[in-house]
């Protein structure tokens, strides 16, 4: 497709990855690195009862266009390196936009989007140990898609080294048996706060607003931070927190804000109603 032409018309951020290389070879050939990075992905699909059945179209096609942030990123430094600073999340943007264009469907653009942005994120886990927090929100923010980003992790490492090549193998093996044992303890596929909603609004004395998200989300925030806290503890938690001026103004506003809005409502569902009502009585 690049050589053809074809590319620049369908996949122009794809044939843009050939204008990336360096003449000086102070980086590796990125287009030539995403060949590879699809045929490993490739090779990396489970058979029929696996996990990520061959052919998988969402794993191939983020294998594809995981790197074409680069070139938007690109930056020579001082030093004589190379920088392709946040091409992860330029590249997601890019990669929404194209299957936007060619009218894929909203779960398979968020699904291949949201891998792109992700496949950077275990980069540095051999050099620092990660907290078993920080091990959760990988899990929670690939959610669905954590098969299919073990693969494209993987996949991602073409360096001819092969030195290099085993440490990454070995520290990504050590984080998915990370990952394994915190699931068995903790239900990790499911990681939510310790009170659901309707518990956080009777224990606040709350109604439906934005301010029982902004209490969830500190819940789960404090679930990512800590494990399970059991229901007696996440309760003590949720008060603590609720107990800041600043919080309780930030929630009155909120509930202001949802009480006015379904104020609106009603006004314009009596209005309609008194409408319908005068039509049937001129009708009659």
């Amino acid at each position: 497709m690049v050589h053809t032409g074809v590319a620049d018309i369908v996949l122009p951020e794809v044939a843009g990855l050939v204008s990336t290389v360096d003449e000086h070879k102070r980086h590796k050939d990125v287009y030539e690195h995403t060949l590879t990075v699809v045929e490993q992905a490739m090779d990396l699909e489970t058979g029929p009862d696996g996990a990520v059945p061959a052919p998988d179209f969402i794993l191939r096609f983020a294998a594809l266009m995981h790197d074409v942030g680069k070139p938007a990123t690109r930056r020579f430094e001082p030093n004589g390196t190379v920088s392709f600073h946040h091409h992860e999340i330029v590249g997601a943007k890019m990669t929404r936009k194209r299957m936007k264009a060619l009218h894929f469907d909203k779960a398979t653009i968020e699904a291949v989007s949201n891998l792109v942005a992700l496949h950077l994120r275990f980069h540095g886990y051999g050099e620092a140990a990660w907290s078993d927090s920080a091990v959760r929100r990988y899990v929670a923010d690939a959610g669905d898609l954590l098969e299919r980003l073990h693969r494209l992790t993987r996949a991602d490492c073409t360096t001819r080294n092969r030195r290099k090549a085993n440490y990454l193998s070995a520290a990504y093996d050590d984080l998915e048996t990370r990952i394994a044992a915190l699931r068995e303890q903790e239900e990790l596929d499911a990681i939510r706060p310790d009170l659901d909603g309707d518990q956080i609004m009777e224990i606040l004395g709350l109604r439906p607003s934005r301010a029982v998200k902004i209490a969830r989300d500190y819940l789960l925030e404090l679930r990512m931070e800590r494990g399970p806290l059991g229901e007696e503890a996440a309760r003590q938690a949720l008060l603590d927190w609720w107990a800041s001026d600043d919080v309780r103004a930030l929630a009155e506003e909120y509930q202001a804000q949802q009480a006015h809005w379904e104020a609106k409502v009603a006004e314009k569902k009596a209005r309609k109603a008194a409408a319908k009502a005068a039509r049937e009585a001129q009708g009659q």
